[in-house]
């Protein structure tokens, strides 16, 4: 296979994830089929785990957040842990719980947003709806879950035509809970049920409708990516962020094992509106996951508070590329680029988790993975957002950088990317869970 075979086909395998990761919950099942597929074994969150040297695990954390791990043949000295983490969530609309709204024939849906979008880029796209369902079960604490994705095009945010609103190309602020809900169909007058989305919900999850006792359910755009440009130098999609990341994470741990110490591919859920969260990164999930792995092992609790101190980690998700129409929202002495390698993300606020010697460390893992990177600092009077690698250093007190690929149009319904990158960040993890 040539290189440029290798990019494509790194590309069209993430695209493929992207059709299916269409909620956190749905990037979990997706992830999880990889790793089942791989052999590795299903853990239960709050069941006794029988864990060998040699073995490979993963565990999801309620539905919504997978840790998965391989363990070596034995631990070393040193450098026994090796972390690569993710999130499965993507900014978009989520359903309120009683989403049914009829107006003038039609039948909309009352949602809020779900993270910092940019909210005009969802307007008159296909969108459909995915997430989960809780049912009557045999008891209050255990409701039967199911998991739904419609699959199809299902809803729309219409514009408001250019000759109602004459400015409308000057700029429109978009009122959440005016102008950003969607219509789901056109009903018939004489249609007396206002629960309309409720059967159509218990059809496609194959449930009664008095069952249904409540739902985490988002809209996702429908529109399948792309790798476009007049030589296919670039990807156009929805979720890039982060299932660019997820892909890179899963994809390492299972293509990639070292013969000593433990690897960890974390995919986080709530990233995008703060982590706080018994399944985010700023949940106790994670330590809590990597104790039991070394007791069931057979280790002391002095032995895993020692490998953490002594681990490395990578926070991987996106970066922002220069903007080819606005290069002055970026810094003037770090243009980062879409398919110039692996961006090391680097803020003094510590927005994004780094130092100079984990800095240096992942220059030294792209040198011997031949993979370019390049560092993305923001302009100093425009702070820009955060990730979970802060978050997770906070209780966890390894060396960790952030890194992602490089991209544009970042939290817009469709982003954009270099059709290179995915390429050299899943290399960039491969050589982190490889090399020993």
């Amino acid at each position: 296979m040539t290189t440029e075979q290798k990019y494509l086909s790194s590309a069209n395998y993430l695209l493929e994830r992207i059709v299916t990761s269409t909620s956190p919950f749905h990037t979990v099942l997706t992830a999880g089929e990889d790793l089942d597929a791989a052999g590795f074994v299903s853990l239960d969150f709050n069941r006794d785990w029988e864990l060998e040297y040699g073995g490979k695990y993963y565990v999801t954390v309620y539905d919504s957040t997978l840790i998965a791990f391989t363990v070596g043949d034995s631990m070393a000295d040193e450098g026994n842990l090796r972390l690569a983490m993710a999130h499965t969530d993507f900014p978009c609309f989520k359903l309120k719980p009683s989403p049914e709204m009829k107006q003038n024939g039609y039948g909309r849906l009352n949602v809020e947003a779900y993270g910092g979008m940019l909210n005009y880029s969802w307007l008159d796209r296909p969108l459909s709806i995915a997430g989960k369902v809780a049912l009557k079960g045999e008891d209050a604490f255990h409701p039967e879950v199911r998991f739904v994705d419609f699959a199809r095009p299902v809803a729309t945010i219409p514009s408001l035509a250019i000759h109602m609103n004459r400015e409308a190309n000057k700029g429109v602020e978009f009122n959440l809970q005016k102008d950003m809900l969607p219509i789901v169909d056109i009903l018939e007058e004489s249609l007396g049920d206002e629960a309309f989305f409720c059967a159509a919900l218990a059809e496609e999850c194959g449930a009664d409708p008095e069952e249904i006792l409540d739902f985490e359910l988002y809209l996702y755009q429908c529109e399948k990516g792309e790798i476009i440009g007049l030589n296919e130098t670039m990807i156009s999609s929805p979720r890039l962020d982060n299932i660019t990341s997820v892909t890179a994470c899963i994809k390492g741990l299972i293509q990639a094992q070292r013969g000593t110490g433990i690897n960890m591919a974390v995919l986080f859920d709530h990233e995008e509106v703060g982590s706080r969260s018994k399944q985010g990164a700023a949940g106790s999930a994670l330590p809590y996951v990597i104790e039991r792995i070394y007791l069931a092992l057979g280790l002391t609790r002095d032995r895993y508070l020692k490998d953490i101190t002594d681990g490395f980690a990578l926070s991987v998700d996106v970066a922002h590329a220069m903007h080819t129409n606005s290069p002055e929202k970026n810094d003037p002495t770090h243009p980062v680029k879409m398919n110039g390698g692996v961006a090391i993300k680097i803020a003094a606020r510590q927005s994004y988790v780094y130092s100079c010697e984990s800095v240096a460390a992942v220059q030294a893992l792209c040198a011997m993975a031949d993979v370019p990177c390049q560092k993305f600092v923001n302009r100093s009077d425009m702070p820009g957002g955060g990730t979970l690698g802060s978050i997770a250093a906070s209780y966890l007190p390894m060396q960790m950088q952030d890194v992602g690929v490089a991209m544009l149009a970042m939290h817009s319904a469709r982003e954009l990317m270099g059709v290179k990158d995915q390429y050299y960040l899943e290399q960039l993890v491969m050589c982190l869970f490889g090399f020993k």
